[in-house]
């Protein structure tokens, strides 16, 4: 989810940075085009800024020869005078005649008159971050010496330590921070040479003559983030390992950077933090409510359970009674010599009749009380899934947010509809044409990256041009190249080099010949960018990011059918509160009719006895009294066979709340304890960690030295001796 629109561009211009910097950045390392990297950076604001460049030019072995800086002023204020302090030796303005003094307090003091100042210089100081190259060839140490013009498998592995770091107090305890530099280590392999290149950390790329390695490692941060290594690593080493043939190296190209860290905002992560514990605690309250309310209902069922069998043997003593009270009126039928007998045997049967009525009574009001219960508890278990159901919505929310994807708040009745929008916008066009102008922003402002080189190359060759026209203006009937090595000989004279100076920069200087410089180096860029996008390594990684947006549109996927399971299991909650409560309104009922049934017993025992006296009476009502005894008798044997499909029914009701229960505590402990206990660690702790990083990193702003009033970034380029016979 996270990588599908905020990350992915981030990933394929790191990718594509350094497959272009491994391609030409060795070309620039020693020459004053190499500061291009900082002249096509535009001034904001009015505050002065310094970015520095350091390259570290070192042996095969990692260890320094000689520390070269590049340094641009930018002037945005167009200041006339220009503070700048600085600890380099053997400074020399690259781009201008800008001459600076050195004030009382050791600044260097830049007659800037409004410019931008670009110079360089060298330094002997400890780097911050040391780097050593080791080689290893079929498992065994080797020199680099030894090393050339070898075969067999060979490792190189680059370790890094980071010495640069400040002592904060974090988290009320001080703590020493490293300045959080990423090292991309990148080489040119010639495939003639080398095959089965692998790399540790980092990338490999093959355009069929040349194998491109990149890797990187962040010294440093392993002990700024104080994690547990078990779960993740942070690298401090890049190793190669490939399979060569007569080995030759012709260098190994270091960028060293601080950015990453300084760019990060944490500002406003303690909110963050805030509302994800109270996420937390929202649904784990309401997991509890739903299992308080599926305890209720269980106990609920096993009370009506308990007192299902003596609603049957209500039920089948009302049965025998009525039997009784049958075959009694069957006697009277047979005649008045059997009367008093009938008569006692009818009274005893009203007995039993009273009793099964009251049994029956008593059975149907703590039904009635048993699902009254059950009903009361209805609102709390639609509540609590409902509210599990909020929360789940609510997270997704936040993932989706997280991924960098703008979507209307999800909600139970709109989140399908939604979910299955943001599906259909991660198109597989969509994701493409993404990847494709990622690819085309990074390469272009990579290419442009080296503008003034190409600028200066392209005046250099319309110089050439110049020249030639001028002299044979002159009368001079040589080339350029000739031209120079007359001058260099002596063979020209001063007057004659002046006109010809002079000559030349009068026409360099001249809107047609400006134009034309800008017009050629514009083709050239323009040249160098589409060259870049039909490379197969740019095709690599448009596809790969297309890719990982099909992975976030199948997360979505997902996401969606998890959303639409427990919307299944809310909506089977919801039926069956309103089945508890409907069979609630009947269980009342049948208590009122219960409650009559008692009544008219009653009232037949009374009955029985007045019969015993009134025999005349009876004798007359045998008739009436024998077929009510039948379809009495009828009755209650089907409310009997009815009570045991009864029983049998809150059996499975019960089982059914148990397992429910069951179910919804083991939810809870195994998945949101789990939950709850993994971002209930030191998440503000860590966040204070990442603060105190991004602070560090953000104070690191110059290796050479940087005036108080000035913002200032520095990047390290290492390179490395070739290794040859």
């Amino acid at each position: 989810m996270k990588t599908i629109s905020k990350y992915l561009p981030k990933i394929l211009s790191l990718c594509l940075c350094m497959t272009i910097i491994c391609g030409v950045t060795a070309a620039a390392a020693y020459s004053a085009g190499a500061e291009s990297k900082a002249s096509t950076a535009s001034s904001s604001g009015k505050k002065l800024s310094k970015e520095e460049t350091v390259y570290v030019i070192a042996d095969a072995n990692g260890k320094p020869d000689k520390i070269i800086v590049s340094d641009w002023i930018k002037n945005a204020a167009k200041t006339d005078k220009i503070n700048d302090k600085s600890d380099l030796k053997d400074i020399k303005n690259l781009k201008g005649d800008e001459k600076y003094t050195i004030n009382g307090d050791d600044m260097l003091v830049w007659d800037a008159k409004g410019s931008d100042i670009y110079y360089q210089g060298t330094s002997k100081k400890d780097i911050p971050v040391d780097m050593s190259v080791s080689y290893r060839l079929d498992g065994k140490a080797i020199s680099p010496d030894e090393l050339a013009g070898k075969s067999g498998r060979v490792s190189i592995r680059f370790d890094y330590k980071n010495n640069q770091y400040e002592n904060v107090v974090v988290n009320g305890k001080k703590t020493r921070i490293y300045v959080p530099f990423v090292m991309l280590t990148g080489m040119m392999l010639d495939n003639e040479k080398f095959s089965n290149v692998e790399v540790n950390n980092g990338k490999v790329i093959n355009d069929g003559s040349h194998t491109i390695v990149a890797g990187f490692a962040t010294p440093g941060l392993e002990e700024d983030l104080d994690l547990n290594t078990d779960e993740i690593e942070f690298p401090n080493y890049v190793e190669i390992k490939a399979d060569v043939k007569d080995f030759k190296l012709t260098t190994t190209m270091t960028l060293a950077t601080n950015d990453v860290f300084s760019d990060l905002d944490f500002s406003k992560a303690d909110e963050k933090i805030d509302e994800l514990d109270k996420k937390l605690n929202k649904l784990t309250d309401a997991t509890d409510k739903l299992i308080d309310g599926s305890s209720k209902l269980y106990g609920g069922l096993s009370t009506l359970l308990s007192k299902s069998d003596t609603l049957i043997s209500g039920v089948k003593t009302l049965a025998n009674g009525a039997k009784q009270l049958s075959g009694g009126a069957d006697k009277l039928k047979s005649g008045a010599s059997k009367l008093d007998k009938g008569a006692s045997k009818l009274d005893k049967g009203a007995g039993s009749l009273k009793v099964g009525i009251s049994t029956l009574q008593n059975g149907v009001t703590q039904l009635a009380s048993g699902l009254g219960e059950l009903s009361s508890n209805s609102s709390t278990l639609n509540s609590g899934a409902k509210q599990v159901f909020e929360t789940l919505l609510s997270t997704a929310d936040a993932q989706i947010a997280a991924a960098g994807i703008e979507a209307e708040k999800l909600t139970i009745e709109n989140y399908s509809t939604v979910l299955s929008k943001i599906e259909a916008s991660l198109s597989d066009d969509a994701l493409s044409k993404l990847a494709y102008n990622t690819a085309l922003d990074t390469v272009t402002k990579t290419v442009r990256a080296q503008e003034s080189l190409i600028k200066s190359q392209v005046e250099a060759a319309v110089r050439q041009q110049v020249l030639e026209g001028v002299l044979k203006a002159a009368g001079l009937n040589m080339s350029a190249d000739e031209y120079t090595q007359a001058v260099s000989a002596g063979k020209v004279s001063a007057e004659v080099q002046a006109k010809v100076e002079a000559g030349v920069n009068q026409q360099m200087q001249s809107d047609a010949i400006q134009s034309t410089i800008s017009k050629k180096t514009e083709e050239q860029i323009q040249k160098l960018i589409d060259e870049n996008m039909k490379s197969e390594a740019v095709l690599k990684q448009i596809k790969e990011g297309v890719e990982k947006g099909k992975a976030g549109a199948s997360a979505i996927s997902k996401l969606k059918t998890q959303l639409d399971s427990y919307n299944k299991f809310y909506q089977g909650v919801k039926n069956y509160t309103a089945g508890v409560d409907t069979a609630k309104s009947g269980a009342d009922k049948l208590s009122t009719g219960s409650k009559q049934i008692s009544s008219g017993a009653g009232t037949l025992k009374k009955g029985t006895k007045t019969l015993k006296k009134g025999t005349k009476q009876l004798a007359k009502g045998t008739k009436s009294l024998s077929a009510g005894a039948d379809a009495l008798l009828s009755g209650l044997n089907k409310l009997s066979g009815g009570s045991k499909a009864l029983v049998s029914g809150v059996k499975k009701l019960k089982d059914g709340s148990l397992s429910l229960n069951s179910g919804l505590k083991t939810y809870k402990e195994q998945g949101v304890k789990t939950l709850v206990k993994a971002v209930d660690g030191d998440v503000k702790g860590l966040v204070n960690r990442l603060k105190a990083i991004s602070k560090v990193s953000s104070n690191y702003k110059s290796f050479s030295g940087i005036n108080s009033d000035m913002d200032g970034k520095v990047d390290f380029i290492y390179k490395t001796d070739s290794i040859e016979k």
